[in-house]
């Protein structure tokens, strides 16, 4: 049996209570054909399986009976998070139930069919979801086309073949495992580390969801940093494959190579015309350049499909013709094309003046009259700085003329220094000007002031001018300088700048367990650093306060009187049933927790409000209202359901900007300043296993994060959704995977690809 729905597997259109009579129909008539073809057998001993599949699942929901010795097939909602697993009542059905999953879709919120993309950290928390709910009789795997997900084939396989070897914590053995056996012991390590980060930065947003306004090209260097991942990743695998011996670098290519350097085109051309946006709006000579480079990207794009096409004398030829770029809708575009780019008129200067300034965190450029910065204004007030935030702000300084101008940055005081404070500005050619503002906290004064920055430059024509040097009044920027201080006593927490704290889920002060669950972290989970979650997943319902918690400590200074605060979720869907949302408990010291819904409740068979941008984001961003006065203060997080996974905090006092990825990491109190990771995105771990007496770990292993201070609470909590019954044989870590693609007879026991 199939999914049984409409003409080219759209939904019927007819009403629910008719077309539960359709399928119905449909599957008693299959059932006698079965029967008459089978009549030596009685129906239970014929496998059949129904697929729970979009609006069947609210058939079934619905009241739509299935025969008992029927195989209930539960699927994902396309984009890789299960809808629905048995609950306690179907777990004695005969039939039992499977999982149908996907690595590749046709769709909304986009087709995804180009590359891999698939992370193996939320593959595994999944289906080990899935296994432990014993959605485990079948697992049918959507790939679209093999040669692109190879590696991440493979790992379904393995976990379909004998889940129990693996665990959240060594994924990266098995990356290490397989990259020995492709590419040989010299280089696994290295290769290892490229197929992890890939899978990592792949994940964080599918190609094919990319947009030119995805990533903040104003706001904690957000696209600048991504940029920076894929270059460095990239010149990695430049030098790998330069160590290689011929015989090796056409699979290298082939499945890291290439997505890499791939990938980091795709992202080039988006984040670059982000660019060229602003720098028209803001009227910069280099607005044309930008604008070129996006040109040359497509050429090296299609060049990079070429390179795959024309490897091995063609085998694998046309591979790689999947159209990627230029999505406006769920349809895969019918040829590649570009985003808008805009172009400067190159043969005319400014009329503001020959010379801008622009500053992080906006589009307001000076000298001139836009709809950024009213009435031509004379200065700009940079992002305000505090000894816990980033070290520098940026300027930019631009020519909007054809030939070279002069500039200089002076600021009133000498404990605010500007690096560099002097350079030459050209026309279309030359590169734009950056310099960054450092403030000495032991000079400056305490509490909130604000320094001056005197801007001057001298055009082609040799008139020396501050903006024009007609305007009366200063000329330049304004630096807010907040130079607060935390008690000497305070030794541990994270503490607030530009009115916010953001805070990675993992960096727990304390992490409190009860008998029946604890919490885990699962590495390189999600977009930045890790993912923590309640275990075993086979928890009861959990009821806060007295269920296992995770505390947070933070140090605040703003005087508000309401702060949000937003917690990073993985993208996970209501797999218990409406009856049982996902959920979490948050409270700010001794207040009473608040229940969060993460996942909307929705209707049968739909998907919920928000669901688009969830799975395109990658995650959910459930947030509650708190009252946080200044001073110090302990966050506690409860998951009151099991499948919660945590990725970051982020309190908002007023200060947080918009941002994919959110706010980094903030500052915690005993950090030294050159120790803190400004950087969004932090570097893939990876854990090199150790191979002496390797043996089979235990069945529900995973990393226990006790950090600091561990504590037992007693839990009161409603069943168990079910046991995982018997256990499975031991077998070799790579025993079935050369055979996996061939659907080896063996390995294709228990799963298998559409």
């Amino acid at each position: 049996m199939c999914r049984m729905r409409g003409f080219d597997d759209f939904e019927m259109d007819l009403d629910r209570e008719d077309a539960i009579k359709v399928v119905q129909s449909a599957v008693k008539a299959q059932r006698e054909i079965l029967k008459d073809a089978n009549p030596e057998k009685s129906l239970n001993e014929i496998p059949q399986m129904w697929c729970i599949y979009k609006e069947v699942m609210g058939y079934y929901e619905g009241g739509m009976p299935v025969p008992d010795d029927v195989t209930l097939l539960w699927s994902d909602d396309n984009w890789g998070n299960i809808r629905r697993l048995p609950l306690p009542h179907e777990l004695e059905r005969e039939g039992g139930a499977g999982l149908y999953y996907h690595f590749d879709y046709v769709g909304d919120p986009r087709d995804y069919k180009w590359l891999n993309t698939v992370s193996l950290q939320r593959t595994y928390e999944q289906l080990h979801l899935a296994y432990q709910r014993q959605a485990d009789k079948v697992w049918i795997l959507n790939v679209g086309d093999l040669k692109p997900l190879e590696l991440p084939i493979n790992y379904y396989f393995d976990l379909a073949y004998d889940i129990n070897r693996w665990s959240y914590d060594n994924i990266d053995e098995w990356t290490l495992l397989w990259a020995e056996r492709e590419f040989g012991k010299t280089e696994s390590e290295e290769i290892a580390y490229l197929a992890d980060t890939f899978s990592k930065y792949a994940a964080w947003r599918k190609f094919e969801l990319v947009d030119v306004d995805t990533f903040s090209i104003l706001n904690y260097n957000e696209a600048e940093i991504a940029l920076a991942k894929w270059a460095k990743l990239e010149e990695r695998a430049e030098k790998v494959n330069a160590r290689l011996p011929e015989s090796k670098r056409a699979a290298f290519f082939q499945m890291i190579l290439h997505p890499i350097k791939a990938g980091h085109v795709v992202y080039q051309i988006y984040i670059n015309a982000a660019k060229n946006y602003l720098y028209v709006e803001q009227k910069r000579s280099s607005s044309n350049r930008m604008a070129f480079s996006v040109f040359d990207l497509l050429k090296a794009d299609k060049q990079l499909t070429d390179d795959y096409h024309d490897l091995l004398d063609g085998k694998w030829n046309h591979m790689m013709d999947q159209t990627h770029l230029g999505y406006n809708y769920w349809q895969q575009p019918m040829r590649d094309a570009l985003p808008p780019v805009r172009l400067v008129q190159d043969q005319m200067d400014a009329l503001a003046g020959t010379v801008g300034i622009g500053i992080e965190g906006s589009y307001a450029t000076v000298p001139g009259d836009d709809r950024y910065h009213e009435l031509g204004g004379k200065a700009l007030t940079t992002l305000p700085m505090d000894p816990y935030g980033p070290s520098t702000r940026y300027v930019d300084i631009f020519s909007r003329e054809r030939k070279c101008s002069k500039w200089e940055l002076k600021s009133e005081v000498d404990y605010v220094t500007i690096t560099p404070s002097s350079g030459t500005v050209c026309g279309t050619d030359s590169a734009d000007s950056r310099a960054h503002i450092h403030v000495d906290w032991t000079r400056a004064p305490a509490g909130s002031s604000q320094v001056k920055v005197a801007f001057s430059f001298v055009p082609s024509d040799k008139t020396p001018r501050s903006f024009g040097g007609t305007h009366e009044g200063h000329m330049g920027l304004y630096v807010p300088l907040n130079n607060t201080k935390i008690p000497t006593d305070y030794k541990d927490g994270f503490i607030e700048s530009d009115r916010h704290v953001s805070i990675e889920a993992e960096h727990y002060s304390k992490n409190t367990s009860s008998d029946e669950a604890h919490y885990v972290t699962i590495p390189n989970f999600g977009h930045t650093l890790s993912g923590v979650t309640l275990y075993p997943v086979l928890a009861g319902l959990q009821h806060a306060p007295s269920s296992p918690y995770l505390e947070y400590d933070i140090y605040t200074f703003s005087p508000t009187t309401l702060a949000n605060i937003t917690v990073y979720t993985a993208p996970s869907l209501n797999f218990n049933g409406e009856g049982r949302p996902l959920k979490y408990a948050i409270a700010v010291d001794d207040e009473t927790p608040k229940i969060v819904q993460v996942v909307p409740s929705s209707e049968y068979g739909q998907l919920p409000e928000g669901w688009e941008e969830a799975v395109s984001n990658n995650y959910w961003t459930p947030s509650s209202s708190h009252l946080i006065s200044p001073g110090a203060h302990k966050i506690k997080v409860w998951a009151v359901e099991p499948g919660v996974v945590f990725q970051k905090l982020v309190v908002d006092l007023g200060g947080v900007r918009d941002s994919y990825f959110g706010p980094p990491e903030s500052r915690r109190a005993g950090q030294k300043k050159e120790e803190e990771e400004q950087d969004i995105l932090v570097p893939v771990r990876l854990r090199i296993p150790n191979r002496e007496g390797q043996g089979i770990p235990e069945r529900d292993g995973a990393r226990h994060g006790n950090n600091q201070d561990e504590t037992t609470s007693d839990s009161t909590t409603t069943p168990n959704l079910g046991e995982k019954k018997g256990t499975p044989k031991s077998h070799g870590i790579f025993q079935t995977l050369r055979g996996s693609l061939r659907l080896d007879q063996k390995i294709f026991k228990g799963a298998t690809l559409v």
